[in-house]
């Protein structure tokens, strides 16, 4: 027998590989604070937080952590160390308009602002770097090829040049203190034919410029991501050039002024503005950052960056039409991390407790001395979290594991019990000549198919044995949530569709068995997709009422006494 070519490759996909569950499993949760979910997660975070800072090592650290939604906060926690600075007794109690330096999170702010100005027009992100800065054009001692060092390269981690133009040679006694560099199994070395510019200056004057075009590329371009500071430096100075404004004046006009961020800035702020760590000697509240601001010298608190997270959250897909601003754009070191722009990705399936679902973090770190921070989003679930550390470091991942698992396991329940609410029950044709049905169930899979009846025949074991080849005992049927609507200006009937996933079961499995590529698109019958289902009614947040199989042109109505019995099932489920 020979199959039609698309009916071939979709066999060959299927039957060569395991396809698990979808990371996309539900709409965004919608957070009340009241919820018992909620309450029950931000008390244990609170708890938590409490033991974690107890240490002696850590009573002269202050923290601040917010969590919020892309409507609202919904918990902070702020901690004022035991042991202050006395050196600076103007700063203030912790709370969440304090200041810190929150470092290479300002490279957010930079990759933005460059993202505003590809969507006015002003510049493009694949347009070579040495368009916007003259000087690279110039003749060059070292020999990164510029022309081919795009904006995007650069945002994205992937210009290959070097991670900082100054600040990095062990030859200059300040970075290696209180050893010396033979101390370190470095041999003596000479300063003759060194640059007297940057670090090697008498006095330390900075000149990125004089610094980047004496410099050998880490990489080709494009070929291999690594970290690096001066991408965004470069990136600076292209705003600056095409918006004739200082970096500094340009993010506080285009950024913090349109999103209420009033505390954040780049300027020196006050020491009664701040929260400032006890070391004197190991602490930067009063280092200026100069041409290195683009990369990391912002000052901001978490109700600030708890607003930036909410305009992230709401606006990541609609900034301009040249990219989703949460995608990875390459993957990092390991399977689980990747890089964004400037975003560093973290993809982990060990959060959930009854599900092997993928989550995603988007996450930004910064770290000056005395200073650690991150910010993250997890835009499935509609959460962004703010961790600002002023003191030991160590405690910054502590609170992020703490934060994040107990945040997101209350969130998925919320959104299972929001998924049994809402779409859950059985629907079925009002025509009594027509034997059409379909059920749906909410789990901790998601929205699964749990029969569904066409014109008196079964779907699921029509379709997945004899038109997918699929292995129908061992897999079930996942709606996942397209986001989109068949009337986007009403958003009335909400579009998901129809994916077949198996059953992950214990012991030995193949190498290639976590093998599956993205494959949602299904076959289709007269041109309408089998696969897709539209919801209608469920205005303010009510149970839907109808459900339009699209491929089977019908529509089928939820059960009368669906409502109560899913009600009674769901609590004794809880109780149980």
């Amino acid at each position: 027998m020979i199959l039609p070519l698309c009916l071939s490759i979709l066999w060959v996909a299927l039957v060569g590989a395991k396809c698990y569950e979808s990371s996309q499993a539900h709409p965004l949760p919608e957070y009340d604070l009241d919820d018992i979910n909620l309450k029950q997660a931000f008390a244990s975070i609170s708890n938590a937080l409490t033991l974690a800072v107890a240490p002696e090592e850590y009573e002269s650290t202050s923290f601040s952590v917010e969590i919020t939604s892309s409507k609202e906060s919904l918990y902070s926690y702020h901690h004022t160390a035991l042991v202050r600075n006395a050196s600076r007794p103007d700063a203030p109690e912790v709370n969440g308009n304090v200041l810190y330096r929150i470092a290479s999170i300002t490279k957010t702010f930079t990759v933005l602002g460059v993202l505003y100005q590809h969507g006015a027009g002003n510049l493009s992100l694949d347009d070579p770097i040495d368009k916007y800065i003259a000087e690279l054009k110039e003749k060059q001692e070292g020999t990164i090829p510029w022309k081919d060092i795009t904006l995007r390269s650069l945002a994205s981690q992937l210009s290959g040049i070097p991670r900082d133009f100054a600040q990095v040679d062990l030859i200059n006694p300040r970075w290696t203190e209180p050893y010396t560099p033979e101390e370190l199994g470095l041999p003596p070395v000479s300063r003759d034919g060194l640059l007297e510019c940057d670090e090697y200056a008498p006095n330390y004057e900075p000149n990125l410029m004089g610094a980047v075009k004496s410099s050998a590329p880490v990489f080709a371009p494009n070929q291999e991501s690594t970290y690096s500071n001066v991408n965004y430096e470069l990136l600076g100075l292209a705003i600056e050039n095409v918006t004739n404004q200082t970096y500094e004046s340009y993010i506080a006009q285009a950024i913090f002024e349109p999103l209420d961020m009033t505390k954040s800035t780049l300027a020196q702020p006050p020491d009664s503005a701040g929260v400032i760590p006890f070391n004197p000697q190991f602490q930067s509240w009063d280092w200026d950052a100069g041409i290195q601001n683009p990369t990391g010298g912002i000052f901001s608190s978490s109700t600030d960056l708890s607003k930036f997270l909410r305009y992230i959250l709401t606006k990541y897909n609609g900034i301009t039409h040249a990219i989703n601003w949460i995608h990875p754009v390459s993957p990092s070191r390991g399977l689980n991390t990747f890089y964004g722009m400037p975003w560093e990705i973290f993809h982990t399936d060990r959060i959930l407790k009854e599900s092997r679902r993928t989550v995603k973090f988007i996450t930004k770190a910064g770290g000056l001395p005395g200073y650690t921070s991150i910010i993250i989003t997890v835009p499935d679930y509609d959460l962004g979290f703010t961790i600002l550390v002023a003191g030991n470091s160590g405690l910054c991942n502590k609170i992020r594991e703490i934060v994040t698992v107990a945040t997101v396991r209350a969130a998925e329940q919320i959104a299972i019990e929001q998924l049994n609410k809402r779409y859950a029950g059985t629907y079925t044709s009002t025509d009594p000549d027509v034997n059409s049905s379909i059920t749906l169930v909410a789990d901790h899979r998601g929205l699964i198919v749990s029969d569904f009846i066409s014109n008196s025949t079964d779907v699921l074991s029509s379709v997945v044995r004899n038109l997918l080849r699929f292995e129908g005992d061992k897999g079930y049927a996942q709606l996942i949530p397209t986001l989109l609507f068949k009337d986007e200006a009403t958003h009335s009937g909400e579009f998901w569709r129809i994916n077949f996933a198996n059953e992950r079961t214990e012991g030995e499995h193949d190498v290639w068995d976590d093998f599956c590529m993205t494959n949602i698109g299904g076959v289709s019958y007269a041109k309408l997709p089998i696969n897709e289902m539209s919801f209608w009614g469920g205005e303010d947040g009510g149970a839907y009422e109808t459900v339009e199989l699209t491929g089977f042109r019908a529509k089928l109505s939820r059960k009368a006494d669906d409502d109560t019995q899913r009600a009674s099932d769901w609590q004794e489920n809880l109780e149980l």
